[in-house]
């Protein structure tokens, strides 16, 4: 597979873009941007939680569900989900209906909620990576797991969050802007 691809609007972007035009409106506007934000990291834990397994596509389509059916992704609100809550979520095929993921994301939230504001945020970027001004030159060169998803894989799981392995982390890295994985030449700078 080329690591770059040229768009219908001549621009070179990576290539796993491929032909989708969500896919690249996704690329071109929300991957590899810095984001801040208790809710929108919680946010971006739960979708890479509930991508592991699936392709990123399957879950950037249902995420407009995903948004509604989990309160907008708020850590208080979904803290509150009991029983009856993941058997609703179970019964909506508008999402992933995974029990597991789903009971992950509502503990999740649980602990996003105990925690003061801004210090889940705080928490997530500690392991961002000093940047080092290259990007891969292909994507050969970009890596599943690193030291630093290791680190926060590890540091999560010991506060007590589920689905948070060091490749979901070091995906959520990526398109939380925590690590540049754009490969060379791609017209996102």
């Amino acid at each position: 597979m080329t690591s770059l691809l040229t768009g219908p609007d001549a621009r070179d972007r990576c290539a796993w873009v491929g032909d989708d035009d969500e896919y690249r409106r996704y690329h071109d506007e929300e991957w590899g941007t810095p984001l801040h934000g208790d809710r929108a990291l919680f946010e971006k834990m739960a979708l890479e939680g509930f991508q592991a397994g699936l392709s990123w596509i399957t879950i950037l389509r249902k995420r407009p569900r995903f948004r509604e059916v989990f309160a907008g992704f708020e850590p208080e609100i979904v803290s509150e989900y009991d029983e009856s809550d993941v058997e609703r979520l179970m019964g909506d095929a508008g999402i992933i209906r995974n029990r597991a993921k789903i009971e992950a994301t509502i503990g999740n939230a649980r602990i996003v909620r105990g925690m003061a504001e801004g210090e889940f945020d705080e928490l997530m970027w500690s392991f961002a990576p000093a940047a080092s001004g290259a990007r891969p030159a292909s994507f050969a060169d970009v890596p599943a797991v690193t030291p630093e998803s290791t680190a926060m894989s590890k540091e999560l799981r010991r506060r007590g969050f589920r689905f948070v392995g060091p490749t979901t982390m070091y995906a959520l890295m990526q398109s939380g802007g925590m690590v540049d994985d754009h490969i060379a030449g791609c017209w996102r700078a």
